[in-house]
């Protein structure tokens, strides 16, 4: 087999890609991203990994949100992968912002440059891998969900399919222990992907072991199954922590499922953002269900499989495409529907169209077999002519693919890399709980300003009632309509309950009208003593120890 090409070309290639296909984020990247609250929570995340682990790593599940509740970081991806690489960052002072767009930029990036090293290791064509990671890289899937940092650490997905085929290769432990870390790996990157992909790789480790027979099927056997139970055994730990939060938590309700199941009409949909189809049937777009994978690509996996005989690979990842398809239409499907009933990890699962993401990869490949059968019927007599063709063909195909998946300039708002006077103040204060009002005034308003709170929380690390997740705990839903009707008598019995000690009234997240009745009554309330008046970035706050 043909061995791994230096790499140091594709990854500055796909850098340089990925800063014009997100402009002008490289050009902002210390100070802004995309307008959403996960933005907050993905940097809030970091910080508070980085936080525990040189403070109190034995409690590094029981963060500084929901209070009192307890395993909070739990409630969603804890991305321990991405969080260990940003932490000597931010250790070393780093900024926050420029910190998450490292880390996410570098989700794509990679993730391109393992689809390269998978594509050249089936098809032999550097060009033909190049297109591969394109296609995953920059698909409209990335870009509607540009502000979820684990959906964009597709990084091991690659590798973990590039190691299964060295173990049909050679057989040997040491790549089944490869699939082995790179699952671990993936799962430990995003619980979605992990889950995902040991689904669809088992699907297809299956569909190749009835390819080989005798002793290759004897050592793949013995191979892959030391990469699952080492698989096991390193993401376990992790698992079993959010097995312990799923018995409080329960499963997903169906309909949110439902809400975030693909249909196939949502292949055919992309990004308001897309410059060619953004404004394609706008009104029949969803978060999460925007899935189109592009035209070409389409184009050239068909082409791969019409224009000369298909590999057994590519049949099988044919195969492997319709499955994921499938599963990804979540309850409107079989697959999905079956493993959610069957398999407690589906569980917990609330939005089955992320299997997008495994139909752009093995869409990615096809294109790529695409790409190289092209390639062969372009070549001709003389070198230099063959040459020019074949990087003519290669600058044709990933131009067009570029132009279908462009998004620039990609809107950016500005977030703080410094407290403002509020948290100084308050990383002053003793240790004590924290309430930022106004909050939420019902479920339907969910999540407010407290994805802002919980990050500006990094700078003074004091517990807060406030907080922001994949999952919002029971004790926080309850309080949502007595602390809406603050400062009333009942709001404030719901702040004394939850041991609040600090009451910050955020004036500018209040209407203009409402703010002097607010303070009047605050002063006339006995309860309430009020220590000063803060920015906090957008505006002045008032501060009250709450006896």
């Amino acid at each position: 087999m043909r061995r791994l090409q230096p790499l140091a070309g594709p990854v500055v290639l796909f850098t340089l890609l990925t800063a014009v296909m997100t402009w002008p984020q490289a050009a902002r990247i210390g100070t802004d991203a995309v307008d959403h609250a996960d933005v907050y929570f993905n940097m809030w995340r970091f910080a508070w990994v980085a936080h525990a682990l040189v403070t109190n790593p034995a409690h590094i599940l029981d963060t500084n949100i929901f209070y009192p509740e307890k395993r909070t970081l739990t409630f969603s991806d804890a991305m321990p992968v991405e969080a260990a690489i940003a932490a000597p960052m931010l250790w070393s002072g780093v900024p926050n912002v420029l910190v998450h767009n490292l880390m996410l930029l570098g989700g794509i990036v990679l993730s391109a440059v393992g689809m390269y090293v998978l594509a050249r290791w089936l098809t032999g064509s550097a060009a033909a891998a190049v297109t591969a990671g394109i296609v995953f890289a920059f698909a409209p899937y990335r870009f509607e969900h540009y502000m979820h940092m684990e959906l964009q650490w597709t990084v091991w997905m690659p590798w973990a399919f590039w190691a299964l085929h060295r173990v049909f290769d050679y057989g040997r432990l040491r790549d089944g222990a490869l699939v082995g870390i790179f699952v671990a790996l993936q799962f430990l990157s995003s619980i979605y992907y992990g889950i995902f992909l040991v689904t669809l790789l088992s699907v297809v480790a299956g569909l190749f072991l009835l390819t080989v027979r005798g002793e290759t099927l004897k050592r793949a056997v013995i191979a892959l199954a030391a990469g699952a139970l080492l698989a096991g055994a390193l993401a376990a730990p992790y698992a079993l922590e959010y097995a312990r939060t799923a018995t409080s938590t329960g499963d997903r309700p169906e309909e949110q499922i439902l809400m975030f199941s693909a249909r196939p009409s949502s292949y055919t949909l992309a990004t308001d953002t897309n410059y060619l189809y953004g404004g394609w049937r706008p009104s029949k777009g969803r978060p999460e269900r925007r899935l189109f994978p592009g035209i070409l690509p389409l184009l050239l996996a068909v082409t791969g499989l019409l224009l000369r005989r298909p590999a057994t690979a590519a049949l099988i990842y044919l195969m492997a495409l319709v499955v994921s398809f499938e599963m990804s239409l979540g309850l409107y499907g079989y697959f999905f529907s079956f493993l959610h009933r069957h398999a407690p990890a589906f569980g917990g699962l609330r939005a089955p169209a992320r299997l997008g993401i495994f139909v752009v990869f093995f869409l990615g490949l096809l294109a790529a077999w695409g790409h190289a059968a092209l390639e062969g019927a372009v070549a001709g007599p003389g070198a230099p002519r063959r040459r020019a063709r074949r990087l003519t063909l290669a600058a044709l195909i990933g131009g067009v693919i570029l132009l279908e998946y462009w998004v620039a300039p990609l809107r950016l708002v500005s977030y703080p890399n410094k407290p403002s006077q509020l948290d100084v103040w308050l990383a002053q204060q003793p240790l004590g709980v924290v309430a930022h009002l106004p909050g939420v005034t019902s479920t339907r308003t969910l999540p407010g300003d407290d994805p802002r709170y919980v990050y500006l929380s990094t700078f003074n690390w004091l517990p807060m009632i406030n907080g922001y997740s994949g999952y919002y705990p029971p004790s926080y839903l309850n309080r949502i309509e007595r602390l809406g009707t603050f400062p009333s008598d009942t709001a404030t019995a719901a702040l004394q309950r939850a041991g609040v000690r600090y009451v910050i009234v955020h004036t500018t997240s209040y209407e203009d009208r409402e703010v002097p009745d607010v303070l009047v009554a605050l002063a006339k309330d006995e309860r309430y003593a009020q220590l000063g008046s803060f920015p906090d970035g957008r505006g002045p706050s008032i501060a009250y120890r709450l006896r």
